[in-house]
């Protein structure tokens, strides 16, 4: 795997015990869906990490990790049966995101994702949106610290500067 295929040089991604925002692929295929989320955590400046582990072949290492890491929220990408949210929701009480991750038969990943049992609730954002997952969780970090809020303003800000420049291009303006 080259540099430019890889996470490194992130500015944000800092070691698991200090991120506030913990991603969790199942494997590395979901690496292209992941970055989407990465690329919104940099542009807000929210420290985040990144860690491959499977729920199916791996689940002691997703308990290690999850109970290791002192992140506020996580995201957990998953396709095919997608358990890793719930896996991950089972072992904390911080906010769990979880993104299905599109596949031969997509509806497989999103309602594993969105029928959880009574007790182990896992938020949920469309298939391969782990921009909107990454979105989200700055919502939650926002409720308590104003700099998320602010970065947020920011970013819907420049959403609606390019609505609107898209609308004026649209017309010839």
């Amino acid at each position: 795997m080259t540099k430019e295929e890889s996470l490194s040089g992130g500015k944000y991604l800092v070691p698991a015990d200090e991120c506030l925002v913990h991603i969790l692929m199942g494997s590395k295929s979901d690496l292209t869906v992941a970055k989407k989320g990465v690329k919104v955590l940099e542009e807000l400046e929210v420290p985040y990490y990144v860690t491959v582990a499977s729920a199916h072949r791996t689940p002691d290492l997703v308990e290690e990790t999850v109970k290791g890491s002192n992140a506020k929220v996580f995201i957990a990408i998953a396709g095919l049966s997608a358990a890793l949210p719930g896996v991950v929701a089972a072992h904390t009480q911080m906010p769990v995101i979880g993104v299905p991750v599109a596949g031969k038969v997509p509806f497989d990943s999103i309602l594993s994702i969105i029928q959880m049992p009574p007790g182990i609730p896992v938020g949920a954002v469309g298939l391969d949106r782990s921009d909107n997952a990454a979105l989200l969780a700055t919502r939650i970090l926002a409720t308590f610290n104003e700099r998320y809020r602010i970065a947020l303003d920011g970013y819907l800000q420049r959403m609606r500067e390019k609505v609107i420049a898209s609308g004026k291009e649209v017309l010839g303006e």
